[in-house]
């Protein structure tokens, strides 16, 4: 069984947006989480504002050996600069990701039942 779902928000200037997209998945006695974001927001660039930010990436796993689950998550965030028609514009950006698998309960799972 897969379940997705897909979120666009732009806002009515068009400065920000927000994509989202959600996994579900169960497959083989496992249930997969998947979950992304992507937001870009856009800003004008005035000559005391005209340096980009630093870039940065944050990555995080944890394993529960006894619970039976693994998550992993990632962000990246940065910002380019643009021109057009001679006007500069900042571009920040942040792009996570975020993965969640749990064993599915014996009880719960089609595949035991099959065995």
């Amino acid at each position: 069984m897969r379940d997705l779902l897909f979120k666009d928000l732009t806002s009515s200037d068009r400065k920000r947006r927000i994509i989202c997209s959600s996994e579900i998945m169960d497959k083989e006695g496992v249930r997969s989480i998947i979950r992304r974001y992507f937001v870009y927001i856009v800003k004008d660039i005035t000559e005391a504002y005209a340096q980009k930010p630093v870039p940065s990436v944050y990555v995080v796993k944890r394993r529960d050996t006894k619970e039976r689950k693994e998550n992993f998550f990632c962000r990246v965030k940065a910002g380019i600069i643009i021109v057009k028609d001679q006007r500069q514009f900042l571009v920040l950006y942040a792009h996570s990701l975020k993965i969640g698998l749990a064993a599915i309960p014996a009880h719960l799972s089609k595949y035991s039942q099959e065995a």
